[in-house]
């Protein structure tokens, strides 16, 4: 079932605060923990999504350090996590990548801070996933959010993590963290 969970870490197209489209950056901490996090839950393939070639190529040199540099010796865990990481320049890329392995075009799953129409709770997307033979590409925003563009592509969309208070802004690490733990953690 695993080997059927795939998850893309969005930069582009996502809003800004003004809710204009935008390209967010790449940082050093969602590259290293999402990478340790789907790792750890044994997802497929971690996809960081970003048109900006100079991104791209300072994602390749960070995750190279640990994959063929110096970095080897020093953390052999850091190297075994990215081992899953891919860094391409599109949502339409990644989903290219995915049937190219599995032989079947993903369904989009999304996350956000809003109920949808299609909002699924988090014990119930679990389940699907653990009936479903399609393979999932489950997307998380960066900036203000994922557009409506990428929201209107879900097959579903996954309820937001509430916390007992009204402030609602994790950080996409946390939220990547709290959900895969909610759909794949142990009973």
């Amino acid at each position: 079932m695993r080997e059927n969970i795939f998850v893309g870490l969005v930069h582009y197209p996502v809003y800004n605060k003004n809710k204009e489209i935008v390209a967010t950056s790449v940082t050093n901490f969602d590259i290293h923990d999402i990478s340790r996090t789907s790792r750890t839950y044994d997802i497929n393939k971690y996809f960081i999504i970003t048109p900006v070639k100079s991104q791209i190529e300072l994602t390749k040199r960070i995750m190279g350090y640990w994959q063929e540099g110096d970095g080897i010796g020093f953390n052999k865990d850091r190297n075994e996590a990215f081992e899953n990481t891919r860094v391409v320049s599109s949502i339409q890329e990644a989903m290219d990548s995915i049937e190219k392995l599995t032989g079947k075009k993903p369904k989009i799953v999304t996350t956000s801070a809003k109920i949808h129409d299609n909002s699924i709770t988090f014990a119930d997307m679990s389940k699907l996933l653990f009936t479903m033979e399609d393979p999932v590409l489950l997307l998380f925003g960066t900036g203000f959010g994922l557009t409506d563009e990428v929201m209107s592509m879900s097959y579903k969309i996954i309820e937001p993590i509430r916390g007992k208070t009204k402030y609602n802004h994790l950080s996409v690490r946390a939220a990547v963290s709290i959900i895969l733990d909610r759909l794949l953690g142990e009973d």
